[in-house]
């Protein structure tokens, strides 16, 4: 099998870390088994025409095997996915069940809990932010109920972890500022669970390890 190679940053400020898009793959990578080298850019480097030749918004993650390249996350851990039983189930409805969980999380709840998380991050001071904020709250914590409900007493959002749990992990880490998660318990007891994985636990140390070891000097 080809080496891969995951292109991420070597350093974000600290609101950042623990969020870049490249957690989801290395999470997946390490559910999979697959070993991993990395490419790391400096700042400014998602700029160049070299990087923007392979991801044209000039983002991270970029995935290499062989000849294949890919970029955006929610495809790279669906291609990962279907190299490990691990992520996807063996039945196809159950493979379908789960790639319909990874596009509910990237389509219908990614969109929101990142505008809020935006709006407090970057623009918390502006005037208009402050009176676009509690519309956005309550449409994200509108679809954060959806999948509260969903759950239920479920420990999965299927009947076993799979690739779309994993998706929808890496979505609500991003209210991690807010209370939106911890307001519903049986949401936040899902989130804790899945990020009590073991690989889970390993990408995000790969990930901030670079950070620690290429953090701007003080």
């Amino acid at each position: 099998m080809s080496a891969i190679r995951l292109t991420s940053f070597k350093w974000v400020p600290p609101f950042a870390q623990g969020q870049v898009r490249d957690l989801r793959v290395r999470w997946a990578l390490e559910e999979a088994g697959l070993p991993y080298e990395e490419k790391l850019l400096g700042q400014g480097e998602q700029n160049s025409p070299a990087h923007r030749a392979v991801q044209p918004f000039g983002q991270v993650p970029v995935y290499e095997e062989g000849p294949l390249t890919l970029f955006e996350s929610g495809a790279i851990v669906m291609h990962i996915a279907h190299k490990s039983p691990v992520l996807l189930p063996a039945d196809e409805a159950g493979r379908a069940r789960a790639l319909t969980w990874v596009i509910a999380a990237l389509n219908s709840l990614e969109p929101h809990v990142q505008n809020l998380a935006s709006i407090d991050v970057f623009f918390a001071k502006e005037e208009w932010a402050k009176l676009r904020r509690p519309g956005a709250e309550t449409m994200a914590r509108g679809r954060l109920a959806g999948v509260a409900k969903w759950l239920g007493e479920r420990e999965y959002l299927e009947d076993r972890f799979t690739a779309g749990d994993l998706i929808m992990t890496t979505v609500l880490r991003i209210a991690g500022n807010t209370s939106l998660v911890s307001d519903l318990p049986n949401l936040a007891a899902y989130q804790a669970r899945c990020e009590a994985r073991p690989a889970f636990g390993r990408a995000l140390e790969a990930q901030l390890a670079n950070f620690v070891r290429y953090a701007p000097a003080a």
